[in-house]
Parts: structure tokens; C-alpha cells; sequence
């Protein structure tokens, strides 16, 4: 029998109703207010799913082929990336890639920007966005983030705080930027499966919506995955049914943590990469399909993707991907130490993932 939870946290809706939540019940209205307002990030929960693709899921053969050497090294000694290269998000715009990736300078994390004709060869153009210490965000993190670009500028959401939540800023040339001044998604109430952390935001826009997967932490510091959707990328509703997947049994790759998703739709399913902790903290990626984006099953109980070589044989992390008529191309962490954070030496990889028909 479930026991009884107290009111905790509170939002405004759209009409102006206080709503609390209770646990049990969910949100519940219990007074209009004064003002009409609806702040960003408090959006709610709601029961949706991804629309669904065209055409037949098929028979697919999946088949690795890995860039043995890192494609961007970690920075120079002393620079702000000059500890780890990691988490890539690659956006193609005016025929250049835009990659903005997390560096660690063995204090802080930042958000840099290199561009590349090729998405192989990279030139770096430096810092863009660090943590504000008198905001929300603190002194340890900007990083961790997803890009897009929409509407005429591109959009990042990153992770940033303690505990951490995810922000927005935005940016027309991806060199200047423009924050929002609080976060756009929000730890969950107490009690519930992401109120200790969210982090790790992938998103991706399907039928002109925009969904963020994205890493929810529980006070037993579980991590595991969850969803968002939204219409403008501000205000976010998190799905109902979260967390979406759940740690893998005792022994297995994914055993002790999830996180840092990246999903692209292909052959007429959603398909899910994501980073897969043991309990040696040994990174690997696992891979998921879905047919709605929400209900999803394991390819495999076994790592989809582990390091091979000695620059990625701790770590393999991180994936951001780009849809191709082969199947996919995959960005990727890598890293030398089992750690679940930092200091492993990172540097950033490159795949292709062979989709064939059988």
C-alpha cells in the first residue's frame, strides 16, 4: 500500500492556477491567481508520444566502422580544454559542421565551438560559454548540451548547477550568446525520479515539436532516462510515464548508471544511443529502438559499442548523430580511466553506423 505524500512543489499554469504536487495524484488546481503567467520550464506533465514514422520497420543489419584515431584531441595543457574533449553536438548549417563540445580545464567545464567541411577534420574557435557563478548555474558547469538550428539561430540547451538542470541560450553566428536567466527544465518534486538531477539533454525536433531526452537522478542517485516535449524549446511538459529506461540487471554494461541519449528516426523506427555505466564505472554505448519514442527495448543485453583502441579503452560516451543514407554517423567521447565525470583523459571519435536491409 503506497503511503502518503506530502505537498511539495509548486507551479503556475497557463490560466493562472496554483497547482501543487502530491505524488499520488500528480498536479491539482487549487486556487486562480491574481496574474495570468507561465514560467519557463514549469509546464507540467503530460501522457504523448513521438509521431509515428512512415513506412515498415525492416530487417536491419548493423555493422561498426570506427575511426581508430581521435578526430578532435583534447586542448593543450593548461587550456580550457586542455584536461577532456568530450560531449560533441554537431549541427550542419551553411555547409559548414558546427561542433559545440564540453572541454574541462580540471576545475570547470566549458562549452567550445569547432567547425569542420568534413566532420572529420576539425578546426577549433574556442571557448563560447562558461557558468556564470552569480547565477543558477554556479562555478563548476556550461556544458553537456544539445544544438539545433531553428528559426533562424541555433538553440543549446546545456547542463549547469547544483544539482544540475538544464538551460537554454541562443545564438545567431554560434560564437556570441544570449542565456536564459533560469532553467528551462527543472528538477522534478520530491520523491519522483529526476529530483536530485537532470542532465544530459538530446533534442531533436520531429512534426515541428521538439522532445528532449534527457538523464533524471532519484535520491538513491539512480540515473536513468527520461522525456520532455515542447513547442518553442522554453517551456517544456516532461512525460508521465518517466523514466523511459531503466538501469540494466545486475552484471550488465548499464548496470549502475544511463545517460547522455541521442535518438534519430531511421527505417520507420526511433532508434536510441546511449552511454552505459558497470559497476567498475567503465563507459560503453548501448542501443535501443522504439516505434513512439517512449516505450523502448534493448538491441541488445550486451555493449553495442566499446573502446577498441588505448585513447578510448575506459570510456566510449557521449554520442551525437547525423542521419545518412547508410545509416548514421556518430560523434563520440572517448576516454583512457573509468571515471563517471572527468579526468579521463577524453578526446572526441568519430563512427559510421551501417544500417542495411536484409
Amino acid at each position: 500500500m503506497a503511503k502518503a505524500v506530502r505537498i511539495r512543489s509548486t507551479c503556475t499554469n497557463a490560466s493562472g492556477l496554483r497547482r501543487f504536487y502530491n505524488g499520488s495524484r500528480g498536479w491539482v488546481a487549487v486556487g486562480a491567481m491574481a496574474a495570468l503567467a507561465a514560467a519557463p520550464g514549469c509546464g507540467g506533465y503530460a501522457d504523448f508520444s513521438l509521431p509515428r514514422l512512415t513506412g515498415h520497420p525492416e530487417r536491419i543489419r548493423l555493422r561498426w566502422e570506427v575511426i581508430s584515431e581521435p578526430v578532435l584531441r583534447r586542448g593543450v595543457a593548461g587550456a580550457w580544454d586542455g584536461v577532456d574533449a568530450l560531449n560533441p553536438s554537431v549541427v550542419q548549417h551553411n555547409g559548414l559542421y558546427h561542433n559545440f563540445y564540453s572541454g574541462y580545464d580540471g576545475r570547470t567545464w566549458h562549452t567550445g565551438l569547432a567547425i569542420s567541411a568534413d566532420g572529420r577534420n576539425w578546426e577549433r574557435k574556442g571557448r563560447i560559454l562558461s557558468p556564470g557563478d552569480k547565477s543558477w548555474e554556479g562555478q563548476y558547469i556550461a556544458a553537456n548540451g544539445s544544438a539545433l538550428w531553428r528559426d533562424g539561430r541555433f538553440l543549446y540547451w546545456y547542463q549547469a548547477g547544483a544539482p544540475p538542470r538544464v538551460g537554454l541560450a541562443r545564438s545567431a553566428d554560434g560564437r556570441n550568446w544570449l542565456k536564459e536567466p533560469n532553467p528551462v527544465l527543472p528538477l522534478g518534486p520530491n520523491g519522483s525520479w529526476d529530483e536530485r538531477g537532470v542532465a544530459d539533454p538530446y533534442v531533436l525536433e520531429v512534426g515541428g515539436r521538439l522532445y528532449m531526452y534527457y538523464l533524471g537522478q532519484d535520491r538513491a542517485r539512480r540515473q536513468r532516462l527520461g522525456l520532455a516535449r515542447s513547442s518553442d524549446g522554453l517551456r517544456w511538459e516532461k512525460l508521465r510515464q518517466n523514466p523511459i529506461l531503466e538501469l540494466g540487471p545486475r552484471g550488465s554494461f548499464d548496470e549502475n548508471g544511463l545517460g547522455e541519449p541521442a535518438v534519430w528516426p531511421s527505417h520507420g523506427l526511433y532508434w536510441m544511443l546511449y552511454t552505459g555505466r558497470d559497476r567498475l564505472e567503465v563507459r560503453r554505448l548501448g542501443l535501443a529502438w522504439s516505434r513512439d519514442g517512449v516505450r523502448w527495448t534493448r538491441y541488445s543485453d550486451a555493449a553495442f559499442l566499446a573502446g577498441q583502441e588505448d585513447w578510448n579503452s575506459k570510456v566510449v560516451c557521449d554520442p551525437a548523430v547525423e542521419t545518412t543514407t547508410a545509416g548514421a554517423r556518430v560523434w563520440f567521447g572517448g576516454g583512457d580511466v573509468a571515471h563517471p565525470a572527468e579526468n579521463i583523459h577524453g578526446q572526441i571519435g568519430l563512427a559510421t553506423l551501417h544500417m542495411e536491409v536484409r
